[in-house]
């Protein structure tokens, strides 16, 4: 090879190594862009807000109030959770929103029928069961207060009960207590009222005792014993004797009783603690409703609970759901983790989406370097014949005739070391292969610099010879 051809070809060389370096930077800067969007769009989806969809009604009920002045306390207040309520015409509704999966959470009695993935989160409240019959307005000839007929619940039999509230819920639960009492549900007669009609509840003649499921401090409540006994006489309270035995047939009821004068303190309404059953109002979730969120909702529903108070006096009554009861209702992972202590913690939760992050990267790494020698082929290859190259270069110049034939070997030479030393920087050779041309390089630097030397001697011994002659010559 001429050293014009040589020229030219290292050139050529040169410019399609330009090339590929500019096209393999393209793809490192395309490769980049992919790792750096598919990272933002991963901790964009990782640090986003969860919205849960609850279930509530009907609106303008307690229970929407707390649930909306909750979604505002969320949003004003917590980067994790947001809450979006569905509004619904009441419990049960909202409960088959939430069997349907229409809903994450909803909020609904305990004694209603819940979906079957249904799992209890927070109490929202507890709500007592309070039965009272009037004694019955004082006569003019006695001031003496007067004896009520109906002194305990078994004496409801053949009587008319007029119930607060129009939910199928409260009359269910009422035969629950008559049954337990030995009365058949169909021989007492009972009356929805809504919480609007207090005054005519009071007024019905008809009725024969009350019934009013809600909490203790319930103004509803309240204000139908105070109307009652205004028209009808001092209410006498109904104990429900058989709370236990209720409570141990049904877990969704507990036994509980209700305190002296909680109604009224002069007079004392109730004048001793009286013996009931209450149910619990729940939020639920479905049990596939991951354990990080519901654990979030269930420590940001804690830290507002007294902020949400503030503007609704029902939230006060959020409670944390107890563990150790045997409920029928269990409660949601999510919420006994936080409960217990026992929550996961970042690495327990994702470690081994770590390992595998890891491994997914070696192999993308492996995949890299792959591809890299792959469409670095052609330089790898044309490494090998520049080592083949020099090694012919070996051959010329142990049987160079001159030294101008060493001098293009040696300017040959000197370009395939700098376009190798270009390859090497671009990472398109390894430190092997690049050892292993420095070896054939040494071999034919030391073959040019011996051809060097006995070229050199070849051309010395002549002059000497010649100039020993002349001296023999003069000599004679």
């Amino acid at each position: 090879m001429s050293l014009s051809e040589s020229t030219n070809q290292t050139t050529s060389d040169a410019a399609r190594r330009e090339r590929r370096r500019s096209n393999s930077l393209l793809l490192a800067l395309g490769i980049g862009f992919l790792v750096f969007g598919a990272a933002s769009g991963a901790l964009y989806y990782a640090l986003r807000p969860d919205t849960l969809r609850i279930a509530v009604g009907p609106s303008g009920s307690d229970d929407d109030k707390v649930i909306q002045a909750m979604a505002d306390a969320f949003a004003a207040e917590s980067r994790t959770i947001r809450l979006a309520p569905v509004k619904t015409a009441g419990a049960a509704e909202s409960l088959s929103l939430l069997g349907a999966g229409k809903a994450d959470l909803a909020v609904g009695r305990g004694d209603l029928d819940m979906p079957a993935e249904a799992q209890t989160v927070a109490v929202v409240r507890k709500n007592f069961v309070v039965l009272w019959t009037p004694s019955g307005p004082a006569t003019k000839s006695s001031k003496r207060k007067q004896t009520p007929k109906i002194k305990e619940v078994a004496d409801l039999a053949g009587r008319h009960v007029g119930i607060i509230g129009r939910t199928p819920a409260n009359a269910a639960l009422l035969r629950v207590i008559l049954s337990a009492v030995g009365v058949e549900a169909d021989k007492v007669a009972v009356k929805h009222f809504g919480t609007d009609q207090i005054e005519e509840l009071a007024s019905d003649p008809r009725l024969d005792a009350f019934m009013a499921v809600g909490p203790l401090d319930s103004k509803i409540t309240s204000e139908a014993i105070a109307a009652t006994a205004r028209t009808r006489g001092a209410p006498k309270f109904l104990a429900v004797e058989t709370s236990e035995a209720i409570a141990l047939k049904h877990p969704r009821y507990e036994s509980e009783e209700i305190p002296p004068s909680v109604f009224n303190a002069d007079p004392a309404w109730p004048e001793d603690k009286v013996e009931t059953v209450s149910v619990s109002h729940l939020i639920v979730a479905r049990k596939t409703l991951a354990e990080t969120t519901v654990a979030a909702f269930f420590r940001q529903l804690f830290a507002v609970r007294q902020a949400i108070a503030r503007q609704v006096p029902g939230a006060a009554h959020i409670t944390k759901p107890d563990l150790e009861k045997d409920t029928e209702l269990p409660v949601h992972r999510g919420a006994a983790a936080v409960i217990d202590g026992n929550e996961r913690t970042f690495l327990d939760r994702y470690g081994d989406y770590f390992w595998f992050g890891l491994l997914l990267l070696s192999g993308i790494g492996s995949a890299a370097a792959w591809l890299r020698r792959y469409l670095n082929r052609d330089e790898r290859e044309e490494n090998t014949s520049h080592r083949k190259r020099i090694l012919d270069m070996v051959s010329s110049a142990r049987s160079a005739e001159s030294n101008q034939q060493l001098l293009c070997l040696q300017r040959e030479a000197d370009a395939i070391i700098r376009e190798t030393l270009e390859c090497y920087d671009d990472g398109v050779i390894e430190q092997e292969e690049l050892a292993a041309f420095g070896l054939v390089l040494e071999l034919l630097s030391n073959a040019i610099a011996e051809r060097r030397t006995a070229l050199q001697r070849a051309n010395v011994e002549p002059v000497r010879g010649a100039a020993t002659i002349a001296r023999g010559s003069g000599g004679t």
